[in-house]
């Protein structure tokens, strides 16, 4: 088993870098790679696993549709997942009472975490923008691995 510490230290390395998977309308696996990083949800306050995605990239339709999120983190022989509900955060995954300043810092928060640097943080927040990018928060209710 995993703890919450195992997947910071891992996600501390190789700048987030982990395999997120999510289940598609047909059943099948969809995987691919993100960097991820730790932080509190924005309304929960709770810790969760969180990156940002394209905003045209099918996952967000799979979580749309209640999929569960897998985020595993593989280091050398070592590994630790975590599996949960997901809530989108976007242009236009805005809940109520969240508005598009929150979602601007959001963005920055979830690349910092997950160990981003950026020379500047105007391009990055125009670029987000501009590609509609979408903050997954990936709710910790199961932690696994052979840390």
């Amino acid at each position: 088993m995993g703890s919450i510490d195992d997947v910071q230290r891992f996600l501390g390395q190789e700048t987030g870098l982990a395999t997120v998977s999510t289940i598609q309308k047909d059943g099948g696996i969809l995987s691919s790679v993100v960097n991820c990083g730790v932080l509190p949800h924005p309304i929960t306050q709770e810790l969760c696993v969180a990156f940002v995605s394209a905003g045209n990239a099918a996952r967000l339709k799979h979580i749309e549709r209640g999929s569960e999120v897998t985020v595993a983190i593989r280091r050398e022989w070592k590994w630790v997942s975590v599996s949960g509900e997901a809530d989108l955060f976007g242009p236009e995954y805005l809940p109520e009472n969240f508005d598009p300043e929150q979602l601007r810092i959001l963005l920055r928060d979830v690349f910092i975490s997950a160990g981003g640097v950026h020379d500047d943080f105007e391009e990055y927040d125009k670029v987000m923008a501009s590609d509609k990018r979408v903050v997954v928060c990936v709710s910790i209710e199961r932690i696994r691995g052979n840390t």
